[in-house]
């Protein structure tokens, strides 16, 4: 397998639904779940191939339910904690018992899921830009965000119907995104250093993303708007399981505010908070974080 491609697999559940996973990375390294951000879908990356060969991790990720060729989940709308029982059906399906997970954005609460759920199994965890709990009581949820992100939460909380229209609206542009016009596409949501990270490849994989996981229309961005917004189905503070948080201070998609607050709240988290980072930028420190992870872990340095 060259860098920059991986493998495409179709796993079923145990409900009639299928999964589209994606493996990439050493096939021969230690399992790193990812659980990518909101909207997503599983496009492989030339920049995380090569961060996953040189941490000596064998990547596995997917399309949660609604987004690419992942089939949508019958209601009432799911908890993080349902995307949970996805991943553990994933990994059954590899064969892979240990494993370590990393969580960008909207992933960010599922990796903290596995964290929190798994102990004999997830063996560390990391948050990039990680969400924190909307029902925290100490975090004002949409202070420091975009505009487009405050009213997109202003949508969630007037239910289903509500979100979903709102989501329509903005359909078409998200179909046709291109690497070349993501940074514009977003708006307000891009800070100075988060657009300077928006080029070449690393945008045009970002992009594709966004093209898959509207595959089937907002129906997938809608349940994990929906689920990020709810109660989580489980409290960062019984983690105990090594976690370490990655957040920086230009992030107007998940403001600071809430990697500090996970910082403060996951029990013996590792801080990573930076002045100069943003949402996207953050994504050029990843072979330290997966560094950090193996750390985190036990386990040795690649050879």
């Amino acid at each position: 397998m060259d860098a920059g491609t991986g493998d495409v697999t179709v796993v079923p559940t145990g409900d009639g639904r299928e999964l589209e996973v994606l493996t990439g990375g050493d096939p021969d390294g230690f399992p790193w779940l990812l659980h990518n951000g909101t909207p997503s879908s599983a496009i492989s990356s030339p920049m995380i191939e090569r961060s996953a060969r040189a941490a000596g991790l064998r990547l596995i990720t997917y399309s949660r339910p609604g987004y690419g060729t992942s089939t949508p989940r019958p209601w009432p709308w799911p908890r993080i904690t349902d995307d949970l029982t996805d991943s553990i059906t994933i990994l059954d399906a590899l064969g892979v018992d240990d494993f370590v997970t990393l969580g960008w954005s909207g992933g960010g609460p599922r990796a903290l899921a596995c964290a929190a759920l798994l102990p004999r199994r997830c063996r560390a965890a990391a948050t990039m830009a990680g969400v924190a709990p909307a029902d925290a009581p100490d975090l004002d949820f949409t202070a420091g965000m975009g505009p487009e992100n405050i009213e997109e939460f202003a949508a969630v909380a007037k239910g289903p119907e509500a979100y979903g229209a709102f989501l329509a609206n903005g359909l078409a542009e998200l179909v046709a995104v291109t690497g070349a016009g993501i940074a514009a596409s977003l708006g307000e949501l891009v800070t100075p250093v988060d657009a300077a990270a928006l080029t070449g490849e690393f945008a045009d994989w970002l992009a594709a993303t966004f093209r898959h996981a509207a595959s089937q229309g907002v129906i997938g961005w809608r349940e994990d708007g929906l689920a990020l917004f709810s109660p989580w189905g489980f409290e960062v503070g019984e983690i105990r399981v090594p976690v370490s948080i990655w957040q920086g201070r230009e992030d107007a998609m998940v403001p600071y505010e809430h990697g500090a607050w996970l910082a403060a709240n996951v029990p013996g988290a590792r801080a990573h908070l930076f002045e100069d980072e943003g949402h996207i930028s953050l994504m050029a420190r990843l072979e330290e974080m997966l560094a950090d992870l193996r750390q985190l872990a036990g386990l040795p340095s690649p050879t």
